[in-house]
């Protein structure tokens, strides 16, 4: 399987190396202004701030590239299906190693979106958000699980202290476990996934995970809450809308719309609707699509 280090992009004359592929992958995302608020002081800016107004802040600030630097360093991620004849179909998906934050590497904090802000996100910066199968694929590759800490439930869960209490908490595990900045991490958030039940619960949130030391999920896959609720324990884990497959790159819409392909993606079979949680997903660069194409 390429990886990520030699999948270099070379220029017309073929001689001179340009960007890999990672960096390719994350074009989309501004380079964070060296202005931009610390985690701690966008959480003291939003702390007064009602539910809609600090979603759009949210918004505004991961559209304006403000996210720690580790975050544009994308991870491989392989997942694998059999065919009825018994053919393996693999598949190789480029994700963010932690959820996303806002802030830098020195002071970020993992924030909490609901499916709106979530999607938009997702989709102006050309990624979408995982499966549930993506979401168990992600933990057993991930280089360190996190033990996952409920806090107290009731109406603080949406209040931007718990946003803080909670990534405070993660912090200091990471620390104190030494885990490198940038390595594939999980078991710290809930993830906010795409699922077919979302056509069938329009207006809801779909969350799952949060996997227990025994790899089980303390979060089933839900639709219970309404697609505007966000909580201290969810997290927005971003994943390229472009898969390696035998060596070429594909769009993801295509593979998850796919009845066969799809299962190596999805463990519902295909995903539809997905362009409506992410309209603004632009097709394939063409400098990648000369290297990797799709036929």
């Amino acid at each position: 399987m390429l990886s990520l280090v030699a999948a270099r992009l070379m220029c017309a004359g073929g001689s001179a190396p340009m960007a890999p592929l990672s960096e390719v992958l994350v074009r989309d995302i501004p380079a964070r202004s060296s202005h931009a608020l610390t985690g701690s002081q966008f959480a003291d800016s939003v702390a007064v701030m009602d539910r809609q107004q600090r979603e759009s802040a949210i918004r505004d600030e991961i559209l304006k590239g403000n996210l720690p630097a580790f975050l544009r360093k994308l991870v491989q991620v392989d997942l694998h299906a059999q065919e009825p004849g018994g053919r393996i179909l693999n598949a190789t998906i480029f994700v963010t190693p932690d959820y996303l934050a806002v802030g830098s590497d020195s002071d970020y904090l993992r924030i909490p979106m609901n499916l709106y802000t979530a999607a938009s996100v997702a989709g102006r910066l050309g990624f979408v958000l995982p499966t549930r199968k993506m979401v168990d694929a992600i933990y057993s590759q991930s280089k360190f699980h996190f033990t996952p800490h409920p806090l107290e439930a009731g109406p603080r869960m949406t209040s931007t202290a718990y946003y803080r209490q909670h990534n405070r908490i993660i912090d200091e595990e990471e620390r104190a476990a030494g885990v490198p900045l940038g390595s594939l991490v999980s078991g710290d958030k809930k993830d906010v996934v795409i699922t077919n039940r979302l056509a069938s619960n329009p207006g809801r949130i779909a969350i799952y995970g949060w996997q227990r030391a025994d790899g089980r999920p303390i979060q089933p896959l839900s639709t219970v809450h309404g697609a505007a609720y966000a909580d201290y324990s969810h997290g927005i884990r971003l994943v390229s809308r472009m898969v390696l497959v035998e060596g070429k790159l594909r769009s993801i819409y295509d593979l998850l719309y796919d009845p066969v392909f799809s299962r190596v993606l999805s463990d519902e079979g295909p995903i539809r609707g997905l362009w409506a949680l992410a309209p603004a997903s632009a097709p394939i660069p063409p400098q990648l699509a000369a290297l990797f194409p799709a036929n």
